[in-house]
């Protein structure tokens, strides 16, 4: 498709947490993801059909269907799936996959990460916009992910283009003082 050729896709990662207690899942901010979905695939001119509450209903009823009992992973992708060659983001077919698979912790580490500064810099919001999930952009984050472990780190500190310490490789740094 012309979302592989050129990564004009988006998506969410959304977490949906198993509470054995209760015998339900419970889905981390479902609405919140979908409205970024939306707001990500404008930026791509591209069309998603179904509004954030149909996409709610529908993720609730995969789930549903899928019967998990553990922690899940929920991956909606907006793409370009024109097949053919052509660097644009006008006149192509858009599409919607969503799936869920069992996802445990990010990592298995309780007593903390090693963590590095990545040579690489997130990109510049000029360039492609980090506040939408854009597929293409995520190949920033696999080169700073890969630079960490052969460095032997558990994750990298990505900084922006002034060398200000941004997030993580795939996950946002937060500070807390007092």
């Amino acid at each position: 498709t012309q979302s592989f050729s050129y990564g004009t896709g988006c998506f969410e990662g959304i977490r949906a947490y198993w509470n054995a207690e209760e015998e339900q899942l419970f889905l981390f901010r479902l609405r919140e993801h979908y409205e970024r979905l939306h707001r990500s695939a404008r930026l791509l001119h591209c069309r998603v059909a179904q509004s954030p509450q149909e996409l709610c209903d529908i993720t609730v009823d995969l789930l549903r269907r899928e019967g998990f009992r553990e922690d899940v992973y929920v991956r909606p992708i907006a793409y370009k799936a024109t097949e053919g060659i052509g660097v644009r983001l006008h006149n192509l077919r858009d599409s919607l996959c969503i799936f869920a698979l069992t996802f445990g912790k990010h990592t298995e580490r309780e007593e903390g990460l090693s963590a590095g500064v990545s040579p690489w810099r997130r990109v510049d919001d000029n360039a492609i916009p980090p506040r939408a999930k854009i597929v293409g952009a995520y190949v920033n984050s696999a080169l700073s992910t890969t630079e960490a472990a052969m460095a032997g780190f558990d994750e990298a500190i990505v900084l922006d283009q002034d060398g200000h310490v941004s997030e993580g490789s795939a996950a946002n740094i937060f500070l807390v003082r007092e």
